[in-house]
């Protein structure tokens, strides 16, 4: 299938919010620095095929094997989402299998035909499995895209709550306005490296995922996702915690697309 992203000109960034110098300077972000600066567009290039730890094509656009249609539970602002396969309650403590990964603006994320994304609809990736994996995949894919997607109030708006969602929207819309056309060059993109769950329950799962930047230091986001209206949304809090500098992933689960 094709790759939902990877719009932009491979030597241009689409928006000077994504431009690393002037992400990582705005401080009422909080956590978001770190994605952020994964996020700084530098290539259109789709993914290739593989699976745990591979470069894949995009997210599944429904559940399960065989061409059947599943059941539709509930989706909340999005329509309705296939029941997906996976039942798993288990608390992952290794790479999950069956893990396929594909570059959504030059950055690795997972997805999985049993625990999500079943749908993919450009910018928005949705309905993720109500277990510890579906979770995963959700805060992976939603902490990157809410910042790198062309219609990120879209995906802001639909896919994450909490208190601190309406200051986010309105602040970067403000930001994005008076930033200038052209902005600090260079930049590369942090990838995925590992996770580890911090707690879990069937409604509310706390995870920190370590990013690796190409100059080899690391940094854990601690992010949280609800389920909400038959979906995980991710959890803007009022004051995001900042990202902090780990110096091995001894202690996560080793975890990548690259």
């Amino acid at each position: 299938m094709a790759d939902p992203g990877g719009r932009a000109a491979a030597d241009e960034p689409r928006s000077p919010w994504l431009r690393t110098g002037f992400v990582l300077a705005a401080a009422f972000l909080g956590f978001v620095a770190v994605v952020g600066g994964a996020a700084v567009v530098t290539s259109d290039t789709p993914g290739g095929s593989g699976t745990d730890g591979a470069a894949a094509d995009a997210p599944p656009s429904g559940g399960r094997e065989g061409g059947a249609v599943p059941p539709a539970r509930g989706g909340g602002a999005g329509g309705t989402c296939p029941e997906l396969a996976d039942a798993r309650q288990d608390i992952p403590t290794a790479a999950p299998r069956g893990t396929t990964w594909s570059l959504y603006e030059g950055v690795a994320l997972p997805a999985s035909e049993q625990a999500g994304p079943a749908v993919a609809d450009a910018d928005v990736a949705r309905c993720y499995a109500r277990t510890p994996v579906g979770a995963l995949l959700a805060t992976s894919q939603i902490s990157v895209r809410y910042l790198a997607a062309r219609d990120w109030r879209k995906v802001t708006r639909t896919q994450t709550v909490g208190p601190g969602r309406d200051a986010y929207l309105a602040e970067r819309a403000e930001a994005e306005e008076s930033a200038p056309p052209t902005g600090p060059e260079g930049g590369a993109h942090g990838q995925i490296a590992g996770f580890r769950f911090v707690t879990y329950t069937g409604t509310t799962a706390v995870i920190q995922t370590v990013w690796r930047f190409p100059d080899g230091r690391m940094q854990a986001a601690t992010t949280t996702v609800l389920w909400q209206e038959g979906d995980w949304r991710l959890e803007y809090p009022a004051a995001p915690a900042a990202a902090t500098p780990v110096d091995s992933l001894a202690g996560y689960a080793e975890w990548g697309g690259v």
